[in-house]
C-alpha cells in the first residue's frame, strides 16, 4: 500500500458503519508519514474508530471535542463540551494535561502526547494537511494491543485555555 492508498483507505474505514479491523488500521499506520510535535500545534477535533476497544465511547460520553496543543509543553488532551456547548480542558478526567514529544513507536520516531497525570502516550501520523492519525498506548498494554485508534481534524474553531471558556 502506498501513502495515498492508505490515505483513502483511512477515510474509508473513518466512514464505516460498523467495527473496523485494528489489523487494516495498522496496515494505514505502517504507510502514514511521521509528524513533528511542533507541526501540529493548534486545536483539533477528535473522532474514535469503531474497534472494540474498551475505551470506545467513553470520551463520547464526557462530551470529548478534541485535543489543543497550545506549545510543545502545553497540550490539552480532553477538550470537552460541558452542558452548555462550551468547550473546556477536563483536567479530571485527564488527571491533568500534557506535553508534545519525539517519541519512537513501532520503529518510527513521530510526535506523541504525553499526559501529565497517567500513563498514556498519544502517538500521531499525518494523514493530510488537516487531518492526524492516533494511537493510544498505555503503561501494561503489550506491544501488539489492544489499542485505541483515533483521529484529529484541524479545529474550524480556536479550543479555550485551560478554565477558560470558549
Amino acid at each position: 500500500m502506498n501513502v495515498l492508498d492508505a490515505r483513502a483507505r483511512f477515510q474509508e474505514l473513518r466512514e464505516q458503519d460498523g467495527p473496523v479491523d485494528p489489523l487494516e488500521l495498522d496496515a494505514v499506520w505502517a504507510v502514514l508519514d511521521t509528524v513533528r510535535p511542533q507541526d501540529i500545534l493548534g486545536a483539533w477535533k477528535g473522532g474514535e474508530f469503531r474497534t472494540g476497544h474498551p475505551l470506545e465511547g467513553m470520551l463520547a460520553k464526557a462530551g470529548w471535542y478534541g485535543k489543543t496543543f497550545t506549545s510543545v509543553h502545553d497540550a490539552k488532551p480532553l477538550i470537552c463540551r460541558d452542558e452548555s456547548g462550551a468547550l473546556y480542558s477536563n483536567l479530571e478526567l485527564g488527571q491533568g494535561e500534557a506535553s508534545l514529544w519525539t517519541v519512537e513507536f513501532r520503529g518510527e520516531a513521530t510526535a506523541t502526547m504525553v499526559y501529565d497525570g497517567r500513563p498514556v502516550l498519544d502517538h500521531f501520523k499525518q494523514v493530510d494537511g488537516v487531518t492526524l492519525m492516533g494511537i493510544m498506548n498505555a503503561k501494561g498494554v503489550p506491544a501488539d494491543g489492544p489499542f485505541y485508534y483515533f483521529f484529529l481534524e484541524r479545529a474550524p474553531e480556536a479550543a479555550p485555555a485551560a478554565g477558560e471558556d470558549a
